[in-house]
C-alpha cells in the first residue's frame, strides 16, 4: 500500500490510506462483520426524467421514444421532433411538414422495423406530452410579459 502511514488502525476493522489526499481508503472487515446484514439505508433512487428535460430540452434517452432516435432514421426523427418540440407556429408543428416527410420517407425504407405498431401510439403519446410542456412554458412566458 502506498501513501498514508501504511499501518493499520488497531480496531477491528484494518483500513489503510492509500492515498495522501485521503479519497482512497482500503477496509478489511472480518469475518463476523461481513456476516451479519448491512444496516446501511441508501436515499431513494431519483425518479427518471421524462421526454422533456427541466431545462425544457428533449431527452433523446427517453425510453418512450422506444429507440426511435438512435434507429437507422434516427437523424431524421431527431430533426422531426426536434422541429416539432421548438415549434412556435398555429397549429404547433404545421411548419415540420418537410422535416416529417423526410423521415416518413426513410421509415418506408425500413418496413420490418418501423411497421404500424403500439411503439406509434407510444410516439404520439409522447409528441402530445411534449406540446403540452410547450404550451405550459408558452403560457407562464405569456403571463410574465403582462
Amino acid at each position: 500500500m502506498s501513501g498514508g502511514s501504511g499501518e493499520p488502525n488497531t480496531t477491528s476493522r484494518r483500513t489503510w490510506s492509500v492515498s495522501e489526499d485521503g479519497k482512497h481508503t482500503v477496509v478489511v472487515a472480518s469475518r463476523s462483520e461481513l456476516s451479519t446484514p448491512s444496516t446501511v439505508s441508501l436515499p431513494p433512487p431519483e425518479p427518471a426524467p421524462g421526454l422533456i428535460l427541466p431545462d425544457g430540452s428533449i431527452n433523446w434517452g427517453c425510453p418512450c421514444l422506444g429507440g426511435m432516435a438512435t434507429g437507422p432514421c434516427g437523424t431524421q426523427f431527431r430533426d422531426a421532433f426536434s422541429c416539432f418540440h421548438y415549434s412556435e407556429a398555429e397549429p404547433k408543428g404545421s411548419d415540420c411538414y418537410e422535416k416529417f416527410s423526410v423521415m416518413q420517407e426513410c421509415m418506408a425504407q425500413y418496413p420490418e422495423l418501423y411497421g404500424k405498431d403500439d411503439d406509434d401510439d407510444e410516439l404520439a403519446a409522447a409528441m402530445e406530452e411534449s406540446a403540452a410542456t410547450s404550451e405550459d412554458s408558452t403560457t407562464k412566458d405569456e403571463k410574465k410579459k403582462l
